[in-house]
């Protein structure tokens, strides 16, 4: 089983897409010579060409509405913003267009379109560069949300993302890029809205995404046997699984304030491993244990 690092699965799945797939194609902010501002897309250039990386002026809603035409006219793109804070600016693309159009049309216009960014805490960006705004775009009809925490996820995930015939927003961590991990030889797709147990365990279900997968398990490896956008996730299981439940659900998220530049203010700002294990804690001693 081949070794690579987060950022190198995600070059690998988007590569291995090219390869097998003429449909298939990058665009974005500096991706073409420079290999994108976090180094994602390096040597793709070479390989592909600038007809499939493509570099684009600096206009994020340019960038999806380019992407959402060559979804329609039956491309799968591929589109960067550079930094997720910045999907604000083709919030009207996303949300008004490329969600709405298969519905609009009784499933005539499909939007195969897939919109990678990055962002998150955790390296001092400051307020307009960490936000992580995923929950914002999973509460639209129409649209699919990803957020992969481990290098096989983000490598399978990103495929399944690709060959969805909806409009996917692909949230990939800063922090996460250079960890690695032994994934399969083979890429396998991974369906997209399926969780992976990443540890099992009897007194307390913890659902995390992202950068908090790795935080929860540190925090799970405290409790030894007791074990938002969480805020949707516990109201659906609120909904759906209510008689299950064996104490009332625990929320750990940021602080409501803009990330702060300073280190110091952002560390206190954002969740830590303490934070899910006093989560834990509250939810076992509800439980009697």
């Amino acid at each position: 089983m081949p070794e690579l690092t987060y950022r190198e699965a995600v070059r690998d799945a988007l590569s291995q897409a090219m390869r097998s797939d003429d449909d298939v194609f990058i665009m974005g902010e500096d991706i073409a010579e420079m290999g994108g501002s976090m180094a994602v897309t390096q040597g793709m250039l070479a390989e592909f060409g600038p007809e499939r990386v493509r570099n684009t002026p600096i206009s994020e809603m340019a960038i999806v509405g380019a992407g959402i035409g060559a979804a329609i006219q039956g491309m799968r793109p591929v589109v960067e913003i550079m930094y997720e804070d910045f999907t604000t600016l083709a919030m009207e693309q996303i949300v008004n267009q490329a969600a709405k159009h298969r519905y609009m049309s009784g499933g005539q216009i499909t939007v195969p379109l897939t919109i990678r960014t990055q962002g998150g805490a955790g390296w001092s960006p400051g307020a307009q560069h960490a936000q992580q705004v995923e929950g914002w775009f999973a509460h639209v009809p129409g649209l699919k949300v990803v957020f992969a925490s481990t290098p096989t996820d983000v490598r399978g995930l990103l495929w399944s993302s690709i060959y969805d015939d909806n409009t996917v927003l692909f949230f990939e961590h800063r922090i996460l890029y250079p960890l690695k991990e032994d994934v399969p030889e083979e890429l396998e797709a991974i369906p997209l809205g399926k969780a992976r147990v990443h540890r099992e365990g009897d007194d307390v279900t913890v659902v995390a995404t992202g950068r908090l997968v790795h935080e929860s398990l540190k925090a799970a490896a405290e409790a030894e046997t007791r074990m938002g956008f969480g805020a949707e996730v516990a109201a659906v299981v609120q909904h759906q699984a209510f008689d299950w439940l064996d104490a009332p659900i625990e929320r750990v998220g940021s602080k409501f304030t803009p990330l702060p530049f300073a280190p110091v203010m952002e560390q206190f700002v954002v969740p830590h491993p303490a934070d899910v294990l006093d989560a834990i804690r509250k939810t076992v001693g509800r439980n009697g244990g």
